[in-house]
Protein backbone atom coordinates (compact mmCIF):
# COMPACT_ATOMS: atom_id res chain seq x y z
CA UNK A 1 0.00 0.00 0.00
CA UNK A 2 1.10 3.55 -0.79
CA UNK A 3 1.06 6.24 1.84
CA UNK A 4 2.19 9.83 2.29
CA UNK A 5 2.14 12.60 4.89
CA UNK A 6 0.47 16.00 4.94
CA UNK A 7 2.61 19.12 4.89
CA UNK A 8 -0.27 21.33 6.07
CA UNK A 9 -0.68 22.67 9.60
CA UNK A 10 -2.83 20.17 11.50
CA UNK A 11 -4.87 23.03 12.97
CA UNK A 12 -5.85 24.20 9.47
CA UNK A 13 -8.75 21.81 8.80
CA UNK A 14 -9.56 23.10 5.32
CA UNK A 15 -5.93 22.88 4.16
CA UNK A 16 -5.56 19.33 5.54
CA UNK A 17 -8.77 18.19 3.85
CA UNK A 18 -7.78 19.74 0.53
CA UNK A 19 -4.31 18.20 0.63
CA UNK A 20 -5.71 14.79 1.61
CA UNK A 21 -8.19 14.81 -1.25
CA UNK A 22 -5.38 15.75 -3.64
CA UNK A 23 -3.26 12.85 -2.39
CA UNK A 24 -6.10 10.35 -2.70
CA UNK A 25 -6.82 11.58 -6.23
CA UNK A 26 -3.28 10.66 -7.35
CA UNK A 27 -3.33 7.22 -5.69
CA UNK A 28 -2.39 7.65 -2.03
CA UNK A 29 -4.04 4.93 0.07
CA UNK A 30 -3.03 5.92 3.63
CA UNK A 31 -2.54 9.51 4.85
CA UNK A 32 -0.40 10.45 7.86
CA UNK A 33 -0.90 13.71 9.79
CA UNK A 34 1.37 15.04 12.51
CA UNK A 35 -0.14 15.55 15.97
CA UNK A 36 2.58 17.25 18.04
CA UNK A 37 0.22 18.43 20.79
CA UNK A 38 -3.10 17.43 22.34
CA UNK A 39 -4.67 20.45 20.64
CA UNK A 40 -3.51 19.24 17.23
CA UNK A 41 -4.67 15.71 18.01
CA UNK A 42 -8.12 17.00 18.98
CA UNK A 43 -8.50 18.68 15.60
CA UNK A 44 -8.15 15.31 13.89
CA UNK A 45 -11.82 14.84 14.77
CA UNK A 46 -12.72 17.79 12.54
CA UNK A 47 -10.45 16.61 9.71
CA UNK A 48 -11.90 13.09 9.83
CA UNK A 49 -15.47 14.44 9.87
CA UNK A 50 -14.85 16.79 6.95
CA UNK A 51 -13.28 14.02 4.89
CA UNK A 52 -16.18 11.70 5.64
CA UNK A 53 -18.61 14.44 4.58
CA UNK A 54 -16.70 14.72 1.31
CA UNK A 55 -17.06 10.96 0.77
CA UNK A 56 -13.40 10.30 1.44
CA UNK A 57 -12.74 7.47 3.90
CA UNK A 58 -8.99 7.09 3.39
CA UNK A 59 -7.34 5.77 6.58
CA UNK A 60 -5.70 8.50 8.64
CA UNK A 61 -2.55 7.95 10.70
CA UNK A 62 -1.64 10.27 13.58
CA UNK A 63 2.12 10.83 13.80
CA UNK A 64 3.19 11.13 17.45
CA UNK A 65 6.51 12.19 18.95
CA UNK A 66 7.22 12.97 22.61
CA UNK A 67 3.56 13.35 23.71
CA UNK A 68 1.72 10.23 24.97
CA UNK A 69 -1.27 12.44 25.83
CA UNK A 70 -1.49 13.54 22.20
CA UNK A 71 -1.45 9.89 21.16
CA UNK A 72 -4.38 9.09 23.45
CA UNK A 73 -6.42 11.94 22.00
CA UNK A 74 -5.51 11.14 18.41
CA UNK A 75 -6.45 7.47 18.84
CA UNK A 76 -10.06 8.56 19.34
CA UNK A 77 -10.34 9.90 15.78
CA UNK A 78 -7.99 8.09 13.40
CA UNK A 79 -7.50 4.58 12.06
CA UNK A 80 -3.87 4.26 13.08
CA UNK A 81 -1.35 5.85 15.43
CA UNK A 82 2.37 5.99 14.69
CA UNK A 83 4.74 6.20 17.67
CA UNK A 84 8.53 6.44 17.74
CA UNK A 85 9.87 4.23 20.55
CA UNK A 86 12.90 6.48 20.85
CA UNK A 87 10.93 9.48 22.06
CA UNK A 88 7.42 8.32 22.97
CA UNK A 89 8.24 8.00 26.68
CA UNK A 90 11.89 9.08 26.68
CA UNK A 91 13.63 12.41 26.31
CA UNK A 92 16.94 12.08 24.48
CA UNK A 93 19.80 13.63 26.44
CA UNK A 94 22.77 11.75 24.91
CA UNK A 95 23.79 10.60 28.39
CA UNK A 96 26.44 7.90 28.60
CA UNK A 97 25.85 5.43 31.42
CA UNK A 98 25.74 1.73 32.16
CA UNK A 99 22.34 0.16 32.82
CA UNK A 100 22.29 -2.86 35.14
CA UNK A 101 19.71 -5.52 34.35
CA UNK A 102 17.54 -4.34 37.26
CA UNK A 103 17.76 -0.70 36.10
CA UNK A 104 16.88 -1.76 32.56
CA UNK A 105 13.88 -3.72 33.83
CA UNK A 106 12.76 -0.70 35.86
CA UNK A 107 12.97 1.43 32.69
CA UNK A 108 10.74 -1.04 30.85
CA UNK A 109 8.25 -0.81 33.72
CA UNK A 110 8.17 2.96 33.32
CA UNK A 111 7.62 2.60 29.56
CA UNK A 112 4.77 0.15 30.22
CA UNK A 113 2.95 2.71 32.38
CA UNK A 114 3.13 5.34 29.60
CA UNK A 115 2.39 2.94 26.75
CA UNK A 116 -0.39 0.72 28.16
CA UNK A 117 -3.18 3.35 27.97
CA UNK A 118 -2.52 3.83 24.25
CA UNK A 119 -2.60 0.09 23.64
CA UNK A 120 -5.91 -0.13 25.53
CA UNK A 121 -7.64 2.52 23.43
CA UNK A 122 -6.25 1.14 20.14
CA UNK A 123 -7.41 -2.32 21.12
CA UNK A 124 -10.87 -1.15 22.22
CA UNK A 125 -11.40 0.87 19.02
CA UNK A 126 -9.95 -1.80 16.75
CA UNK A 127 -7.40 0.57 15.23
CA UNK A 128 -3.81 -0.08 14.22
CA UNK A 129 -0.44 1.17 15.43
CA UNK A 130 2.94 1.64 13.78
CA UNK A 131 5.93 1.03 16.02
CA UNK A 132 8.31 3.17 14.00
CA UNK A 133 11.97 3.33 14.95
CA UNK A 134 14.14 6.07 13.45
CA UNK A 135 17.90 5.77 13.20
CA UNK A 136 19.22 8.80 15.05
CA UNK A 137 16.37 9.08 17.55
CA UNK A 138 16.93 6.02 19.72
CA UNK A 139 16.55 6.35 23.48
CA UNK A 140 19.60 6.75 25.71
CA UNK A 141 18.72 3.36 27.21
CA UNK A 142 19.01 1.66 23.82
CA UNK A 143 22.01 3.74 22.75
CA UNK A 144 23.99 2.73 25.83
CA UNK A 145 23.18 -0.95 25.48
CA UNK A 146 23.21 -1.46 21.70
CA UNK A 147 24.54 1.77 20.18
CA UNK A 148 23.09 3.75 17.27
CA UNK A 149 23.00 0.56 15.18
CA UNK A 150 20.53 -1.59 13.24
CA UNK A 151 20.45 -3.90 16.27
CA UNK A 152 19.57 -0.95 18.50
CA UNK A 153 16.75 0.03 16.13
CA UNK A 154 15.33 -3.50 16.17
CA UNK A 155 15.56 -3.91 19.94
CA UNK A 156 13.91 -0.53 20.47
CA UNK A 157 10.89 -1.63 18.46
CA UNK A 158 10.74 -5.06 20.07
CA UNK A 159 10.56 -3.51 23.55
CA UNK A 160 7.23 -1.92 22.61
CA UNK A 161 6.04 -4.94 20.62
CA UNK A 162 6.49 -7.21 23.62
CA UNK A 163 4.50 -4.81 25.80
CA UNK A 164 1.69 -4.74 23.23
CA UNK A 165 1.66 -8.53 23.02
CA UNK A 166 1.46 -8.80 26.82
CA UNK A 167 -1.88 -7.00 26.44
CA UNK A 168 -2.95 -9.30 23.58
CA UNK A 169 -2.77 -6.45 21.06
CA UNK A 170 -1.48 -7.44 17.63
CA UNK A 171 -2.75 -4.83 15.15
CA UNK A 172 0.63 -3.18 14.68
CA UNK A 173 3.26 -2.79 11.98
CA UNK A 174 6.99 -2.16 12.27
CA UNK A 175 9.30 0.30 10.56
CA UNK A 176 13.08 0.83 10.73
CA UNK A 177 13.74 4.13 8.94
CA UNK A 178 17.06 5.82 8.29
CA UNK A 179 18.45 8.48 5.97
CA UNK A 180 21.24 6.03 5.09
CA UNK A 181 20.04 3.28 2.71
CA UNK A 182 22.74 0.87 3.94
CA UNK A 183 21.62 1.26 7.57
CA UNK A 184 17.96 1.04 6.62
CA UNK A 185 18.42 -2.14 4.57
CA UNK A 186 20.44 -3.83 7.31
CA UNK A 187 17.94 -2.84 10.01
CA UNK A 188 14.91 -4.19 8.13
CA UNK A 189 16.68 -7.43 7.27
CA UNK A 190 17.71 -7.85 10.89
CA UNK A 191 14.16 -7.10 12.07
CA UNK A 192 12.67 -9.73 9.77
CA UNK A 193 15.31 -12.28 10.82
CA UNK A 194 14.51 -11.58 14.48
CA UNK A 195 10.77 -11.89 13.85
CA UNK A 196 11.32 -15.19 12.03
CA UNK A 197 13.41 -16.48 14.93
CA UNK A 198 10.78 -15.42 17.47
CA UNK A 199 8.11 -17.04 15.29
CA UNK A 200 10.05 -20.30 15.25
CA UNK A 201 10.39 -20.19 19.03
CA UNK A 202 6.63 -19.66 19.40
CA UNK A 203 5.79 -22.48 17.00
CA UNK A 204 8.21 -24.86 18.71
CA UNK A 205 6.38 -24.44 22.01
CA UNK A 206 2.82 -24.06 20.68
CA UNK A 207 0.18 -26.74 20.87
CA UNK A 208 -1.29 -28.00 17.60
CA UNK A 209 -4.56 -26.11 18.05
CA UNK A 210 -2.65 -22.86 18.62
CA UNK A 211 -0.79 -22.90 15.35
CA UNK A 212 -3.33 -20.66 13.59
CA UNK A 213 -2.80 -17.89 16.14
CA UNK A 214 -0.89 -14.69 15.40
CA UNK A 215 2.74 -15.07 16.40
CA UNK A 216 5.39 -12.66 15.05
CA UNK A 217 4.44 -12.30 11.39
CA UNK A 218 3.57 -8.57 11.59
CA UNK A 219 3.48 -6.30 8.52
CA UNK A 220 6.40 -4.03 7.62
CA UNK A 221 6.34 -0.36 6.58
CA UNK A 222 9.26 0.87 4.46
CA UNK A 223 10.71 4.35 4.17
CA UNK A 224 13.97 6.27 3.79
CA UNK A 225 13.89 9.31 6.06
CA UNK A 226 15.13 12.69 4.82
CA UNK A 227 15.74 11.39 1.29
CA UNK A 228 15.83 14.93 -0.11
CA UNK A 229 14.43 16.20 -3.39
CA UNK A 230 14.71 15.86 -7.16
CA UNK A 231 16.69 13.00 -8.69
CA UNK A 232 18.83 12.46 -5.58
CA UNK A 233 15.79 11.90 -3.37
CA UNK A 234 14.29 9.44 -5.83
CA UNK A 235 17.51 7.48 -6.17
CA UNK A 236 18.06 7.24 -2.41
CA UNK A 237 14.43 6.10 -1.94
CA UNK A 238 14.79 3.47 -4.65
CA UNK A 239 17.97 2.06 -3.14
CA UNK A 240 16.37 1.69 0.29
CA UNK A 241 12.76 0.81 -0.54
CA UNK A 242 13.34 -0.90 -3.88
CA UNK A 243 16.09 -3.15 -2.51
CA UNK A 244 13.90 -4.40 0.32
CA UNK A 245 10.89 -4.93 -1.94
CA UNK A 246 13.18 -6.97 -4.20
CA UNK A 247 14.09 -9.05 -1.10
CA UNK A 248 10.39 -9.68 -0.50
CA UNK A 249 10.18 -7.32 2.49
CA UNK A 250 7.53 -4.61 2.81
CA UNK A 251 3.76 -4.17 3.00
CA UNK A 252 3.34 -0.38 2.98
CA UNK A 253 5.74 2.24 1.62
CA UNK A 254 6.22 5.98 1.89
CA UNK A 255 8.67 7.95 -0.25
CA UNK A 256 9.84 10.98 1.76
CA UNK A 257 10.70 13.84 -0.61
CA UNK A 258 11.36 17.49 0.19
CA UNK A 259 8.64 18.41 -2.29
CA UNK A 260 4.86 18.77 -2.32
CA UNK A 261 3.47 15.50 -1.03
CA UNK A 262 1.61 14.63 -4.26
CA UNK A 263 4.98 14.15 -5.96
CA UNK A 264 5.78 11.24 -3.64
CA UNK A 265 2.94 9.05 -4.92
CA UNK A 266 4.13 8.36 -8.51
CA UNK A 267 7.55 7.39 -7.18
CA UNK A 268 6.08 5.02 -4.59
CA UNK A 269 3.69 3.55 -7.15
CA UNK A 270 6.50 2.97 -9.64
CA UNK A 271 8.65 1.24 -7.00
CA UNK A 272 5.75 -1.04 -6.07
CA UNK A 273 5.04 -1.84 -9.73
CA UNK A 274 8.70 -2.64 -10.40
CA UNK A 275 8.72 -5.00 -7.42
CA UNK A 276 5.71 -6.93 -8.72
CA UNK A 277 7.29 -7.23 -12.17
CA UNK A 278 10.48 -8.90 -10.90
CA UNK A 279 11.21 -12.52 -11.68
CA UNK A 280 11.95 -14.95 -8.90
CA UNK A 281 15.59 -14.83 -7.86
CA UNK A 282 17.78 -17.96 -7.92
CA UNK A 283 18.61 -19.70 -4.65
CA UNK A 284 21.97 -18.86 -3.10
CA UNK A 285 24.27 -21.31 -1.35
CA UNK A 286 26.35 -19.84 0.11
CA UNK A 287 25.25 -16.23 0.39
CA UNK A 288 28.09 -14.04 -0.95
CA UNK A 289 27.62 -11.35 1.72
CA UNK A 290 26.43 -10.82 5.27
CA UNK A 291 22.90 -9.34 4.93
CA UNK A 292 23.18 -7.55 8.29
CA UNK A 293 26.62 -5.91 8.04
CA UNK A 294 28.20 -4.02 5.16
CA UNK A 295 31.57 -5.21 3.92
CA UNK A 296 32.83 -4.67 0.41
CA UNK A 297 33.64 -7.84 -1.52
CA UNK A 298 37.42 -8.37 -1.47
CA UNK A 299 38.40 -8.30 -5.13
CA UNK A 300 41.93 -7.71 -6.41
CA UNK A 301 42.88 -4.37 -7.91
CA UNK A 302 43.36 -4.17 -11.68
CA UNK A 303 43.83 -1.37 -14.24
CA UNK A 304 41.68 -0.74 -17.30
CA UNK A 305 42.08 2.23 -19.68
CA UNK A 306 44.63 3.61 -17.24
CA UNK A 307 42.05 3.61 -14.40
CA UNK A 308 42.51 1.48 -11.27
CA UNK A 309 39.49 -0.49 -10.06
CA UNK A 310 38.73 -3.34 -7.69
CA UNK A 311 40.30 -3.93 -4.30
CA UNK A 312 40.22 -0.71 -2.27
CA UNK A 313 39.88 1.51 -5.35
CA UNK A 314 36.83 3.65 -6.08
CA UNK A 315 33.84 2.01 -7.74
CA UNK A 316 34.25 3.11 -11.35
CA UNK A 317 31.84 4.31 -14.06
CA UNK A 318 31.91 2.38 -17.34
CA UNK A 319 30.29 3.49 -20.61
CA UNK A 320 29.83 1.88 -24.00
CA UNK A 321 31.92 3.26 -26.87
CA UNK A 322 28.87 4.87 -28.51
CA UNK A 323 28.15 6.78 -25.28
CA UNK A 324 31.75 7.94 -25.03
CA UNK A 325 31.73 9.12 -28.65
CA UNK A 326 28.59 11.18 -28.00
CA UNK A 327 30.17 12.80 -24.94
CA UNK A 328 33.74 13.25 -26.17
CA UNK A 329 33.27 16.81 -27.43
CA UNK A 330 31.99 18.12 -24.09
CA UNK A 331 34.01 16.20 -21.49
CA UNK A 332 35.56 19.39 -20.02
CA UNK A 333 32.08 20.75 -19.22
CA UNK A 334 30.91 17.59 -17.43
CA UNK A 335 32.88 18.33 -14.26
CA UNK A 336 32.96 15.31 -11.96
CA UNK A 337 30.56 13.33 -14.20
CA UNK A 338 33.29 11.72 -16.31
CA UNK A 339 33.25 8.40 -18.20
CA UNK A 340 36.18 6.47 -16.75
CA UNK A 341 36.37 3.17 -18.63
CA UNK A 342 35.11 2.18 -22.07
CA UNK A 343 33.41 -1.22 -22.09
CA UNK A 344 34.77 -2.43 -25.42
CA UNK A 345 38.38 -1.63 -24.40
CA UNK A 346 38.27 -3.03 -20.84
CA UNK A 347 38.82 -6.75 -21.55
CA UNK A 348 35.59 -7.70 -19.79
CA UNK A 349 34.55 -11.36 -19.72
CA UNK A 350 30.80 -12.04 -19.83
CA UNK A 351 29.68 -15.07 -17.79
CA UNK A 352 26.23 -16.47 -17.12
CA UNK A 353 26.33 -17.27 -13.38
CA UNK A 354 24.69 -20.65 -14.09
CA UNK A 355 27.49 -21.67 -16.49
CA UNK A 356 29.61 -23.92 -14.26
CA UNK A 357 32.24 -24.49 -16.92
CA UNK A 358 32.81 -20.76 -17.42
CA UNK A 359 32.93 -20.18 -13.68
CA UNK A 360 35.47 -22.97 -13.23
CA UNK A 361 37.65 -21.65 -16.07
CA UNK A 362 37.62 -18.13 -14.61
CA UNK A 363 38.39 -19.30 -11.09
CA UNK A 364 41.35 -21.34 -12.42
CA UNK A 365 42.97 -18.20 -13.83
CA UNK A 366 45.92 -16.98 -11.78
CA UNK A 367 45.22 -13.38 -12.79
CA UNK A 368 42.08 -11.50 -11.72
CA UNK A 369 39.53 -11.24 -14.51
CA UNK A 370 37.09 -8.35 -14.96
CA UNK A 371 33.68 -10.08 -15.12
CA UNK A 372 30.09 -9.14 -15.89
CA UNK A 373 26.88 -10.91 -16.97
CA UNK A 374 25.82 -11.08 -20.64
CA UNK A 375 22.79 -9.15 -21.84
CA UNK A 376 20.94 -12.30 -22.89
CA UNK A 377 20.74 -13.52 -19.27
CA UNK A 378 17.10 -14.16 -18.29
CA UNK A 379 17.62 -13.88 -14.52
CA UNK A 380 16.61 -10.82 -12.47
CA UNK A 381 19.55 -8.44 -12.20
CA UNK A 382 20.00 -8.49 -8.41
CA UNK A 383 19.63 -12.25 -8.14
CA UNK A 384 21.96 -12.84 -11.09
CA UNK A 385 24.81 -10.79 -9.65
CA UNK A 386 24.38 -12.30 -6.19
CA UNK A 387 24.60 -15.75 -7.77
CA UNK A 388 27.69 -14.69 -9.73
CA UNK A 389 29.33 -13.36 -6.56
CA UNK A 390 28.53 -16.58 -4.70
CA UNK A 391 30.21 -18.78 -7.34
CA UNK A 392 33.04 -16.54 -8.51
CA UNK A 393 36.26 -16.25 -6.50
CA UNK A 394 36.16 -12.91 -4.68
CA UNK A 395 39.43 -11.77 -6.28
CA UNK A 396 37.73 -11.23 -9.65
CA UNK A 397 36.26 -7.68 -9.96
CA UNK A 398 32.62 -7.41 -11.07
CA UNK A 399 30.94 -4.87 -13.36
CA UNK A 400 27.30 -4.21 -12.47
CA UNK A 401 24.66 -3.43 -15.10
CA UNK A 402 21.29 -1.86 -14.33
CA UNK A 403 19.51 -3.97 -16.96
CA UNK A 404 20.30 -6.87 -19.23
CA UNK A 405 19.66 -6.21 -22.90
CA UNK A 406 20.16 -3.24 -25.20
CA UNK A 407 18.19 -1.57 -27.93
CA UNK A 408 14.44 -1.79 -28.54
CA UNK A 409 13.74 -4.23 -25.71
CA UNK A 410 14.45 -1.45 -23.19
CA UNK A 411 11.30 0.64 -22.79
CA UNK A 412 9.73 2.77 -20.12
CA UNK A 413 9.63 6.37 -18.92
CA UNK A 414 12.56 8.13 -17.28
CA UNK A 415 11.21 7.70 -13.74
CA UNK A 416 10.92 3.91 -14.09
CA UNK A 417 14.35 3.72 -15.73
CA UNK A 418 15.88 5.79 -12.93
CA UNK A 419 14.22 3.81 -10.12
CA UNK A 420 15.04 0.45 -11.71
CA UNK A 421 18.71 1.40 -12.11
CA UNK A 422 18.93 2.72 -8.54
CA UNK A 423 17.22 -0.38 -7.12
CA UNK A 424 19.32 -2.91 -9.03
CA UNK A 425 22.74 -1.31 -8.77
CA UNK A 426 22.15 0.36 -5.40
CA UNK A 427 21.01 -2.87 -3.79
CA UNK A 428 24.10 -4.73 -4.95
CA UNK A 429 26.44 -1.93 -3.87
CA UNK A 430 24.85 -1.98 -0.41
CA UNK A 431 25.46 -5.75 -0.38
CA UNK A 432 29.14 -4.99 -0.97
CA UNK A 433 29.08 -6.38 -4.52
CA UNK A 434 30.45 -4.41 -7.47
CA UNK A 435 33.66 -2.70 -8.55
CA UNK A 436 32.28 -0.73 -11.49
CA UNK A 437 28.84 0.19 -12.87
CA UNK A 438 27.30 0.54 -16.32
CA UNK A 439 23.95 2.21 -17.00
CA UNK A 440 22.26 0.72 -20.06
CA UNK A 441 18.58 1.47 -19.47
CA UNK A 442 18.92 5.22 -20.05
CA UNK A 443 19.88 5.99 -23.64
CA UNK A 444 20.68 9.71 -23.23
CA UNK A 445 24.46 9.67 -22.68
CA UNK A 446 24.67 12.61 -20.27
CA UNK A 447 21.76 11.38 -18.21
CA UNK A 448 23.11 7.83 -17.99
CA UNK A 449 26.42 9.17 -16.71
CA UNK A 450 24.72 11.38 -14.12
CA UNK A 451 22.54 8.50 -12.92
CA UNK A 452 25.61 6.28 -12.43
CA UNK A 453 27.41 8.82 -10.27
CA UNK A 454 24.31 9.74 -8.28
CA UNK A 455 23.67 6.07 -7.47
CA UNK A 456 27.24 5.70 -6.21
CA UNK A 457 26.79 8.75 -3.99
CA UNK A 458 23.37 7.70 -2.64
CA UNK A 459 24.67 4.19 -1.88
CA UNK A 460 27.48 5.76 0.12
CA UNK A 461 30.29 4.09 -1.84
CA UNK A 462 31.69 7.15 -3.63
CA UNK A 463 31.23 10.74 -2.53
CA UNK A 464 31.90 13.27 -5.28
CA UNK A 465 29.60 16.18 -4.38
CA UNK A 466 27.89 17.80 -1.42
CA UNK A 467 25.59 15.35 0.35
CA UNK A 468 22.26 16.62 1.68
CA UNK A 469 19.92 15.03 4.21
CA UNK A 470 16.66 16.96 3.86
CA UNK A 471 13.45 15.93 5.59
CA UNK A 472 10.05 16.09 3.92
CA UNK A 473 7.83 18.88 5.12
CA UNK A 474 4.99 18.20 7.58
CA UNK A 475 2.78 20.10 10.01
CA UNK A 476 5.68 20.34 12.48
CA UNK A 477 7.95 22.16 10.03
CA UNK A 478 9.00 25.62 11.19
CA UNK A 479 10.13 27.04 7.82
CA UNK A 480 9.57 26.50 4.11
CA UNK A 481 11.70 23.41 3.48
CA UNK A 482 11.66 23.52 -0.29
CA UNK A 483 12.72 27.17 -0.54
CA UNK A 484 15.31 26.82 2.22
CA UNK A 485 16.80 23.63 0.78
CA UNK A 486 17.14 25.36 -2.61
CA UNK A 487 18.91 28.35 -0.96
CA UNK A 488 21.29 26.12 0.99
CA UNK A 489 22.09 24.08 -2.12
CA UNK A 490 22.74 27.25 -4.12
CA UNK A 491 25.27 28.39 -1.49
CA UNK A 492 26.98 25.06 -0.77
CA UNK A 493 26.57 22.64 -3.69
CA UNK A 494 30.26 22.98 -4.63
CA UNK A 495 31.48 21.60 -1.27
CA UNK A 496 32.51 18.12 -2.35
CA UNK A 497 32.37 15.60 0.49
CA UNK A 498 30.53 17.84 2.97
CA UNK A 499 27.25 16.46 4.37
CA UNK A 500 24.56 18.96 5.39
CA UNK A 501 21.29 18.08 7.13
CA UNK A 502 18.24 20.32 6.73
CA UNK A 503 15.54 19.57 9.32
CA UNK A 504 12.21 21.33 9.65
CA UNK A 505 11.96 20.66 13.39
CA UNK A 506 13.71 19.04 16.31
CA UNK A 507 12.00 15.60 16.10
CA UNK A 508 14.80 13.86 14.20
CA UNK A 509 17.25 16.73 14.36
CA UNK A 510 19.80 15.77 17.03
CA UNK A 511 20.11 12.16 15.96
CA UNK A 512 20.32 12.81 12.24
CA UNK A 513 22.87 15.56 12.88
CA UNK A 514 25.21 12.78 13.99
CA UNK A 515 25.28 11.55 10.38
CA UNK A 516 25.98 15.01 8.98
CA UNK A 517 28.89 17.42 9.22
CA UNK A 518 26.59 20.41 9.67
CA UNK A 519 22.91 20.80 10.45
CA UNK A 520 20.26 23.46 9.85
CA UNK A 521 17.27 22.83 12.16
CA UNK A 522 14.05 24.70 12.88
CA UNK A 523 14.14 25.60 16.57
CA UNK A 524 11.13 27.93 16.79
CA UNK A 525 8.94 29.85 14.34
CA UNK A 526 11.31 32.04 12.32
CA UNK A 527 14.34 30.82 14.28
CA UNK A 528 17.07 28.37 13.26
CA UNK A 529 19.56 26.33 15.27
CA UNK A 530 22.83 25.28 13.64
CA UNK A 531 24.66 22.07 14.47
CA UNK A 532 28.11 20.60 14.06
CA UNK A 533 27.58 16.86 14.03
CA UNK A 534 24.94 16.20 16.67
CA UNK A 535 25.94 19.21 18.77
CA UNK A 536 23.93 22.45 18.58
CA UNK A 537 26.34 25.39 18.45
CA UNK A 538 24.26 28.39 17.29
CA UNK A 539 20.77 29.12 18.59
CA UNK A 540 17.72 31.19 17.61
CA UNK A 541 19.23 32.65 14.46
CA UNK A 542 16.71 34.72 12.46
CA UNK A 543 15.71 32.67 9.44
CA UNK A 544 16.67 35.41 6.98
CA UNK A 545 20.27 35.26 8.27
CA UNK A 546 20.57 31.52 8.82
CA UNK A 547 21.97 30.38 5.45
CA UNK A 548 24.74 32.97 5.62
CA UNK A 549 25.50 31.96 9.22
CA UNK A 550 25.63 28.30 8.09
CA UNK A 551 28.27 29.26 5.52
CA UNK A 552 30.19 31.10 8.26
CA UNK A 553 30.05 27.97 10.44
CA UNK A 554 31.42 25.83 7.61
CA UNK A 555 34.24 28.38 7.19
CA UNK A 556 35.00 28.29 10.92
CA UNK A 557 35.56 24.54 10.72
CA UNK A 558 37.85 24.70 7.72
CA UNK A 559 35.47 22.95 5.31
CA UNK A 560 34.72 25.91 3.05
CA UNK A 561 36.31 26.69 -0.30
CA UNK A 562 35.16 29.12 -2.97
CA UNK A 563 33.43 27.67 -6.04
CA UNK A 564 35.53 27.37 -9.17
CA UNK A 565 34.54 29.40 -12.25
CA UNK A 566 32.47 27.44 -14.76
CA UNK A 567 34.47 25.77 -17.53
CA UNK A 568 33.51 26.95 -21.01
Amino acid sequence: RIQSMLTSDTMDTDACVKETLGLVEVGCEIVRITAPTVKDARNLENIRAALNAAGCHVPLVADIHFKPDAALEAARWVEKVRINPGNFADSKKFHVREYTDSEYTAEIGRIRERFAPLVEICKSRGIAMRIGTNHGSLSDRIMNRHGDTPLGMVESALEFARLAREMDYHDFVFSMKSSKPKVMIQAYRLLVARLDALQDEELATAKIEQRDAIFWNYPIHLGVTEAGDSEDGRIKSAIGIGSLLADGIGDTIRVSLTEDSVHEIPVARALADLAFQRKEAPALDPWPFDPFTYKRRESVGITRNGIALGGSELVRVVVKQTTYDQLAHKLPSLGDYQPEITYEMADIVEIDPRDSAAITKTNSSQKPIFVTIPDDCDLPVIGAYRLLASRLDARHPILLKDVFGTGSNLTGDFLSTLLNAATNIGSLLCDGIGDAVLIQGEKAPGQSLRIAYNILQAAGVRIFKTDYVACPSCGRTLFNLQETTARIKAATSHLKGVKIAIMGCIVNGPGEMADADFGYVGGAPGKINLYVGKTPVKFNIPQEEAVERLVDLIREHGRWFDPQPATL
